[in-house]
């Protein structure tokens, strides 16, 4: 039963995550324990949401990566945030939902567009259009800070029975990712698709299909990111998505995700965003420069993934 558990890739990352809290709650520096798992949860559940999008588009197979994420998220957050202008009412709350997701989803068929039509190469496709993303929500926000409707930003900032609400959304996220994954047609003809593009198309998996929903998917988690993050954190900023593009790849890395496509692991993208803060929250406790925190957080990080990297399940 242990043996079997410890077999699977994401239970590495489950284990490194809660040494590492440990340590970190034991040297008082934090709110407490409980604080500290808080925050985790919080700020986790921003990286658990994009790199559920990201390890979608990494299942397709080598090559492909969505590099126009923070760009996505930047964009979604500012242009949902102008459109509600602070206003409240449940009305005016849904449609800049509407408008991020929107957002996201155009990015998405763009994004696709430029690797399919003009056959360009993901990554590159991916990077360019970030710089268009990132110009336009520079355009739309002309340095201006709007402020969430405060009910929005009440919501983001709450927590549901002691669990924050983003934790609990993204919870949710992740459990429609895991059925999408492994009990519908859209995660085997993923799988398929990763494992060998070609053996798909003359099984009949329509291939190209399956990109095009993965990106959009992808693209539209980053505009849902975003437009929470900028309820959370009181407002859009134009580097608000920065640190989720290495981000999103290391949770999909950590979290036991074949980094050649074919394999997707759910649970495993709890893990690696968990242990990422917690690492950093660590590392910032014992006072450490930041050259320092970035070797040591490299060189766990390789730990990890070589300990989850033999064969696995699940």
């Amino acid at each position: 039963m242990i043996a079997t558990l410890f077999s699977r890739a994401w239970i590495w990352a489950f284990v490194a995550a809660g040494i590492t809290f440990a340590f970190t709650a034991a040297i008082g520096q934090t709110a407490g324990g409980t604080g500290l798992l808080v925050a985790a949860l919080t700020f986790s559940a921003f990286s658990v949401i994009v790199g559920l999008g990201q390890m979608f588009v990494i299942t397709l197979g080598p090559g492909n990566v969505d590099l126009s994420i923070p760009a996505t998220m930047t964009l979604a957050g500012t242009v949902s945030l102008k459109y509600m202008g602070g206003a409240a009412g449940a009305d005016v709350a849904l449609v800049g939902l509407l408008v991020a997701l929107g957002i996201g989803l155009g990015a998405g068929i763009a994004n696709f567009a430029l690797i399919k039509l003009l056959r360009i190469p993901p990554i590159i496709a991916t990077l360019a259009s970030s710089f268009v993303y990132l110009s336009l929500a520079i355009w739309s926000n002309r340095g201006i800070r709007i402020k969430p409707p405060e009910a929005l930003s009440d919501f983001a900032i709450g927590r549901s029975l002691g669990v924050p609400n983003v934790a609990w959304l993204a919870l949710v996220i992740a459990v429609i990712a895991w059925v999408a994954l492994n009990r519908a047609a859209y995660g085997r003809n993923l799988s398929a698709s990763g494992q060998n593009p070609r053996a798909a198309r003359l099984a009949g998996v329509p291939v190209d299909a399956v990109r095009a929903i993965t990106y959009v998917l992808c693209a539209g988690l980053a505009g849902l990111t975003g437009f929470l993050l900028s309820c959370f954190s009181g407002g859009a900023a134009l580097n608000m998505g920065t640190e989720y593009l290495l981000t999103s790849i290391a949770v999909v890395v950590i979290g036991g995700s074949s980094i050649g496509g074919g394999r997707s692991n759910v649970p495993g993208i709890w893990a690696g965003a968990l242990f990422l803060f917690l690492i950093v929250s660590m590392l910032n406790s014992y006072g450490l420069g930041a050259g320092v925190r970035l070797l040591m957080t490299g060189l766990i990080i390789i730990a990890i993934v070589a300990a989850g990297s033999r064969p696995v399940r699940g």
